[in-house]
């Protein structure tokens, strides 16, 4: 019901697989750039990295579910 809902309001598999991969990309840039910017210890940084790192698997799982429903 929730991916035919997003399917019918534009939402397709490359998408979701898109922002996979920019949420990968997106973890490596907040962990740098927190590393850098505050005065906190790494253990910060690191998790911003794996705050933001744990998007990309639901983007990946969305996506293979609009895959299966576009398939139809």
């Amino acid at each position: 019901m929730i991916v035919k809902t997003l399917h019918e309001n534009g939402l397709r598999s490359e998408h979701c697989y898109l922002a996979a991969f920019a949420s990968i990309a997106a973890s490596y840039v907040a962990w740098g750039i927190s590393q850098q910017a505050e005065d906190a210890d790494v253990d910060r940084a690191d998790r911003w990295g794996i705050f933001i790192g744990h998007w990309a698997p639901s983007f990946f799982g969305l996506g293979l579910a609009l895959a299966n429903y576009e398939k139809k």
